[in-house]
């Protein structure tokens, strides 16, 4: 019989997928706090536990995020540097391809979530201002971003948990080697996917328009916290490449950057009020779900007891890909890499994890924190979403297409 923890899992997901239960409208963290009160309440956690499960840093990172990426959007500046770093697309074509090799390639280098936060209301403005399919360009910030954040030891968290657990000589040096050019054929690949499903789309041209500044003290302020965030992600690689002994934590770039709005900003508590609470409680309760689901031992009994070549690339995609829908990605690392690090596991293989766990966020909306981010935050401007199996119909094939180009470069190799 199935634990009670995975039987509520299980509930959580199939209500995600369908989202409707005759004339209500569910909202996927209402179900998350659903599913983690279920545990509650069915003792599958105590509430200490429940307490401790809670990343704190994850929170705290997204927070942090979530002020500068109001601040950016309600001062006007990011529908302006929006303008400026797009302008010279004349077409959907141009535009797609600019936006997903732009995002793509920061994704890398800010985090997917960072660029998640900051990108869902430029797509969401784009999509208005020249009537494009709002669709079409989600997918395309929501597929990009995981693909980019691949290639990259901070590109994502359970990257980093990889790069530190297997003791990378130099992090950014492998990653690069293995992922760099598989990366950028897949942002490619995705672009031809998303042309394929949305042909309909790309038969007329755009103008832009420019935008103006609504707010100059805190459209200046918001400048201030990109720069600073800039200035600590260089830091973070600096630290991450010559493993100098101290602990800077994805955290602090967030929190450290998010300062001159919080401190000088006239607005502060207008912006705050405003930031996407309810993609903060998902995530609590998320955590709190999965941990009752960890203490079930569950999925790693599963693991434990395959008599397969764990050490297989292909098994080593599969059972990532798969697992990270139900465990998350993060958890899912956590789990798995100490147990190839005892099997022998070398650097394809940690690098094989690292793909298969972020691709897992192309397959399905669960794969992936970003993509809850994403459909979160554009329910709340716009009432509006990308449904399950709107994102599956095409992630499912595209996720295919990513682990198999994958492949070839980690046999080639």
């Amino acid at each position: 019989m199935l634990p009670i923890s995975i039987i509520i899992l299980l509930i959580v997901f199939l209500l995600i997928a369908i989202r409707q239960i005759g004339n209500i409208r569910l909202q996927i963290w209402q179900i998350m706090l659903f599913g983690a009160l279920s545990v509650l309440i069915t003792k599958q956690i105590t509430f200490s536990e429940a307490l401790k499960s809670i990343n704190l840093d994850v929170i705290l990172f997204l927070f942090g995020m979530f002020v500068i990426g109001q601040a950016l959007e309600e001062s006007g500046y990011l529908s302006y540097l929006s303008y400026k770093l797009l302008k010279k697309s004349k077409s959907i074509n141009t535009l797609l391809f600019s936006l997903l090799f732009g995002f793509g390639i920061l994704s890398a280098f800010l985090m997917n979530d960072t660029i998640a936060i900051i990108g869902t209301p430029v797509v969401l403005m784009l999509a208005k201002k020249h009537n494009v399919n709002f669709k079409m360009l989600l997918l395309a910030l929501a597929f990009s971003i995981t693909i980019g954040s691949v290639m990259s030891p901070i590109g994502n968290p359970q990257n980093l948990l990889i790069a530190i657990n297997s003791n990378m000589t130099n992090p950014f040096l492998t990653f690069f080697k293995y992922l760099l050019l598989p990366t950028l054929i897949n942002l490619f690949l995705t672009f031809l996917v998303l042309k394929l499903f949305y042909k309909e789309d790309f038969k007329r041209k755009i103008i832009h328009t420019e935008e103006k500044i609504n707010d100059k003290e805190l459209s200046y302020l918001s400048k201030i916290s990109l720069i600073l965030i800039a200035v600590l992600i260089l830091i973070k690689i600096i630290i991450v490449s010559l493993k100098l002994p101290f602990n800077f934590e994805l955290t602090y770039i967030a929190l450290i950057s998010m300062l001159p709005i919080l401190l000088f900003s006239k607005k502060r508590f207008n912006v705050i009020k405003k930031i996407d609470w309810h993609t903060l409680i998902f995530f609590v309760a998320m955590f709190v779900l999965m941990q009752s689901v960890w203490n079930s031992g569950f999925f790693q009994e599963i693991i434990t007891n395959i008599s397969l070549n764990l050490l297989s690339i292909p098994l080593i995609f599969i059972i990532s890909v798969v697992l990270s829908q139900f465990l998350s990605n993060v958890p899912l690392v956590a789990l798995y890499s100490p147990l190839l690090i005892n099997l022998g596991a070398g650097t394809k293989e940690m690098i094989a994890l690292a793909i298969g766990s972020t691709i897992a966020g192309n397959l399905l909306i669960l794969g992936a924190a970003s993509n809850i981010i994403i459909i979160q935050n554009t329910e709340k401007k716009t009432n509006q979403t990308i449904k399950f199996l709107e994102f599956a119909k095409i992630g499912i094939p595209l996720t295919i297409i990513n682990l198999i180009i994958y492949w070839m470069f980690l046999v080639l190799i």
